[in-house]
Order: structure tokens, then C-alpha cells, then sequence
């Protein structure tokens, strides 16, 4: 079987489902799901006689290694269930997931994402978690702090139990460090403040090469002719700017919504988001970051790093063994720049299993779930997992497997340790926000709007909760 994770990450550009889209086309869509259990179906072992069998599914191939050890051990101890483990691409996974939702068969537990989450919950194919009794006896703290109130209904009842988190580093090739006559130690302690950059946009400066072999520091510097920008960039800068603008705002005391969680106001009218995205889309014309179409999917952040077009990038935590295993570059991990509220900030994001509603194995999938959610899971799967789990025990086991290879992985999980994480914006309407704030992005990054043009956006936003 061939697998493939997505050259771009899973929250990109997410497209939620609608009702109506998930409604329409449902002979065609049942058809899909009819077959979805043999594009990607792993591992040939037969279930047992007398056990009920269960499907899990998800999309990450990186995943699949760790989360197939930690299941082959919960049939061990749990001869009575036999899962079946399917995986699928990024875009195939919620097309198929939603054909399966269609013709009511799909599996009874799988991996969900926050784009997708509330739009689940809206349409009844999620079952609550509440009640399902090993998952009772999984308590939130067990799990990073905010991870299980990602997975909290507007109705309070629990849809998802943590899986994973990721927060978002500085990951850089050491050798063009060198070149430019830097030090990994240089990295250390940045500031940032959307005046002028701070230490870190002189960083960038000192990383940016033009066609002359000129840096961006340096007199003569040509910044409509640039071989190596300092910062890389690829398409998809959304509404959410996870591996973009969010640490930069969220780093000026700056919240998405009037909420932690299922706010019902966007702050795209906010000074200091304006100032700060006026900043980010600035560095284009300074020549320190990527015009808009520069770099399409097919040249991704740690294709630049790797090809010399860029020389540092901001990305996610899902990403590290990726890029340490891109040849040629020698893969430094900094923390991101303090910005004016004096530290740094992270987006908080994470994965969570949830189960369908219309499973008959409810029982069965719980005791699955609640078993990958415990100490002795979590530290199977951190130490195979290109990933942070979501518990302590998982994410210290983890970061010692990505230490045995020579990778200090703490900038990622500082951001958690010390409480210096923005969540994620977990609302309903992420479709439609996607679709009016995608233009406003795009249009920025071109130069055409400047950042007080977001207001007249965020009021479209803002109607949608009306």
C-alpha cells in the first residue's frame, strides 16, 4: 500500500461541510463510501472468531505507524474487539467521510479536525461522548491544558477526545545560517513589535539574498531580485494564519473572537491586527518574504529550505520530521520572537477522536479511545510519533525520541509549558469565514488592500453570527 501525507498541512485552507453539501449528490456519495474501506484499508489480519469488529480511520500517514502499534496492543489486551485501521489522503479522507456519513456507513471511530468539528456537531453525525463509560473516567486534566475545551460543544457535551496538539516554531538550515555569519545562538531571545521588525526582521534582513549575492542588510540590496528570501512562504495563508501571522498577533495581546471559544465576534478591525498584518505582507516589498505565487504546492516551506530560496520558516510541530528528513539541510528548531506583550505566542491547535452517531459499536469505540487517551498508549505512540500526543506522558516521550535523534524539539513545547498559546478558533461558519476572509488575505499579500481594508471584511464575518 502507498501512503502519502499532503504536501501542504492538514490545516490549510480546511473546506467544512455544509448541510447542503453533504445532502446533495447522496446516491453518488454512497457509491464512494461503498468502496472507501478498500483504497486504503492496512494491515490483512482477520478478526477472531465472536469479536466485534470496529473501523477507526484517519488521514495522517505519519501517524499511521504509531497509532497501528497502540492499537495492535489495545487487541491484546482487549481480545473481544477487533479494529480495523484505515487510511486515507487529506482530501480523499473527508470525501470519503462524508459519503460514509451519507449512506450511514462509515466508521465508528475516527481522527477529526477543528475545521471540521462544529460543522459535525451542527449536522447530528457526531455522538456525544458524555455517558459512554470509559470515556467518563477520562478526565480533562489528564490532557494539556485547553485541549479538551477545543473539544467542547456549545452544549457543553464532550465530541472529541485529544489525540495530538501542535504549536508553531522557527525551523531553519543551519548551513545558511552560517553563511550569512549567524549562529544558532542568534536566534535565541528575538523580539518583535510591528514598528520596525524588531531583532527578528533584522534577522530576516541578514538571511535575504539578492541576485548580486547583496543582503538585505547591506547597501545595495535589490529587493525585487531576491535568490534566497529570509522568511519562507507558501500559498494558502488563510483566515486562521496558523504557520503565518497568528504568533505575530497573537504576540500583541490580539484574540480572534470576543471568546476563547465559540465567539460570535471576529477582531479583523482591530488595531493591532492591522498593524501587525500590514507588517507580515510589508516584508514582500522589503524583499524579506515571498511575493504572492512565488511558491505554489508544489515548492512548500521545506522545499525552499532545502532548495536555498528560503532560509528560515515558520511551521507546525507535525512538521519536524519532515524537514529533518529533507536531504541536505541540517534543520536547526528556534523559538518564535517575543513580541510586545514581552513573550512569545503559539497557536494551540489539535486533533481529536471522535465517534459517528451512527455507529452501533458505540461502547466498543469508547473503550478504543479511551485506551489510545491513556499513559500507557500515549507513550507507544510518542515514541514512534513524528507528533506531540496530547497527554504529558505522550509528549515527554516524544521529545525524548526526537532527542536520541539529535533534535531539541523544546521551542515547540516551550509555548505550552509556559502558557504562551492562542487557541485556535473554534466557531461555527468556518466555511463561509474561510470563504470571505480568503479574498481579504489573498488581496493583502498583492498589495491591492492595505490592513484597515479588513473591516469592511470582518463586518461580513461578523453578520454571519447575526
Amino acid at each position: 500500500m502507498s501512503i502519502q501525507r499532503p504536501s501542504t498541512p492538514p490545516t490549510a485552507r480546511p473546506g467544512p461541510l455544509s448541510r447542503r453539501r453533504l445532502l446533495q449528490g447522496s446516491a453518488a456519495l454512497a457509491a464512494g463510501a461503498a468502496g472507501a474501506g478498500t483504497l486504503a484499508s492496512c494491515g490483512g489480519a482477520q478478526a477472531p472468531a465472536g469479536a466485534t469488529e470496529i473501523d477507526y480511520w484517519l488521514w495522517d500517514a505519519l501517524q499511521l505507524p504509531a497509532y497501528s502499534a497502540a492499537i495492535d496492543l489495545f487487541m491484546e489486551q482487549n481480545p473481544d474487539i477487533f479494529v480495523r485501521v484505515t487510511q486515507l489522503g487529506w482530501d480523499d479522507y473527508w470525501t470519503k467521510l462524508t459519503a460514509s456519513f451519507v449512506a450511514e456507513a462509515g466508521p465508528d471511530a475516527f481522527a477529526d479536525h477543528l475545521a471540521r468539528f462544529p460543522e459535525f456537531v451542527s449536522l447530528g453525525v457526531v455522538a456525544p461522548l458524555d455517558g459512554l463509560g470509559p470515556l467518563d473516567d477520562v478526565p480533562a486534566e489528564q490532557f494539556q491544558e485547553g485541549l479538551q475545551e477545543l473539544w467542547t460543544g456549545q452544549d457543553g457535551k464532550r465530541y472529541g477526545i485529544p489525540k495530538d496538539y501542535d504549536t508553531i516554531a522557527i525551523l531553519y538550515d543551519k548551513n545558511m545560517l552560517t553563511e550569512a555569519g549567524l549562529t544558532p545562538e542568534d536566534l535565541e531571545g528575538l523580539d518583535w513589535n510591528p514598528e520596525d521588525g524588531g531583532t527578528f526582521e533584522q534577522i530576516l534582513a541578514r538571511l535575504t539574498v539578492d541576485a548580486n549575492g547583496v543582503r538585505g542588510d547591506e547597501d545595495g540590496f535589490d529587493a525585487g531580485e531576491v535568490v534566497c528570501h529570509g522568511m519562507g512562504g507558501s500559498d494558502g495563508i488563510d483566515y486562521v494564519g496558523q504557520t503565518a501571522w497568528s504568533p505575530f498577533a497573537f504576540s500583541t495581546g490580539w484574540t480572534f473572537t470576543d471568546e476563547e471559544t465559540w465567539g460570535r465576534r471576529f477582531n479583523y478591525d482591530d488595531e493591532r491586527f492591522i498593524a501587525t498584518i500590514d507588517w507580515f505582507f510589508g516584508l514582500v516589498d522589503k524583499g524579506f518574504f515571498p511575493p504572492f505565487g512565488k511558491f505554489g504546492e508544489s515548492s512548500p516551506k521545506q522545499a525552499q529550505l532545502q532548495a536555498g530560496s528560503s532560509a528560515l520558516a515558520l511551521d507546525g510541530s507535525w512538521m519536524i520530521s519532515t524537514y529533518a528528513n529533507m536531504d541536505g539541510l541540517d534543520l536547526g528548531i528556534a523559538p518564535l520572537p517575543s513580541g510586545p506583550i514581552g513573550h512569545p505566542m503559539s497557536m494551540f491547535n489539535g486533533l481529536g477522536d471522535s465517534i459517528s452517531a451512527q455507529s452501533e459499536k458505540k461502547e466498543e469505540a469508547a473503550r478504543l479511545i479511551a485506551f489510545l487517551a491513556s499513559d500507557e498508549a500515549q507513550r507507544v505512540i510518542g515514541e514512534r510519533a513524528p507528533f506531540f500526543p496530547a497527554t504529558d506522558v505522550g509528549t515527554k516521550a516524544a521529545v525524548d525520541s526526537f532527542a536520541a535523534e539529535g533534535l531539541d524539539v523544546t521551542p515547540f513545547t516551550d509555548r505550552v509549558a509556559n502558557g504562551e498559546t492562542g487557541l485556535y478558533p473554534l466557531v461555527e461558519n468556518s466555511a463561509s469565514i474561510m470563504s470571505i476572509m480568503q479574498t481579504a488575505f489573498d488581496q493583502r499579500w498583492m498589495g491591492q488592500i492595505e490592513g484597515a481594508d479588513f473591516a469592511s471584511f470582518n463586518d461580513r464575518v461578523n453578520a454571519l453570527f447575526e
